[in-house]
């Protein structure tokens, strides 16, 4: 990880409810962006913020999500999601998120993300296949 880590780190990215983003079980009257797809865009958002902060060959997974979605967001409806980094311990990050559509506050949270060496990992995961049988 490079020194520009660091907690008020912030970015914000925009993206459109299409209709992949949307529940549908209520019927199209009430298709609504589904919180498990704001969750990955959350996440995406992210980890587009620390990849610039990164040295070659790191990448970084999810941890944790803290999450209160607090408004429907209607499909064709713009999102803009600000990510902020609040605390960088070792190779955890921490983020304050948030998330507004044009009427509302949507969302609020934490995020927190862990910084990994993508070779060891890659490793880690072949090791776990083999020991679960899967290699």
């Amino acid at each position: 990880m490079k020194a520009s880590l660091a907690a008020g780190v912030t970015s914000t990215v925009e993206c459109t409810v299409d209709r992949e983003r949307t529940i549908g079980f209520m019927g199209e009257k009430a298709r609504v962006y589904a919180t498990p797809m704001l969750v990955r865009d959350i996440e995406l958002a992210s980890r587009d913020l620390l990849l610039p902060h990164l040295d070659p060959g790191e990448d970084s997974v999810g941890t944790r999500i803290e999450l209160d979605h607090l408004a429907a967001t209607l499909l064709g409806m713009k999102v803009a999601i600000t990510v902020t980094v609040t605390a960088v311990n070792g190779r955890a990050v921490t983020f304050e998120v948030s998330g507004r559509d044009s009427a509302d506050l949507i969302c609020r949270g934490t995020h927190g993300r862990f910084v990994v060496d993508v070779k060891k990992t890659e490793e880690r995961l072949a090791a776990k296949a083999r020991k679960a049988g899967l290699a």
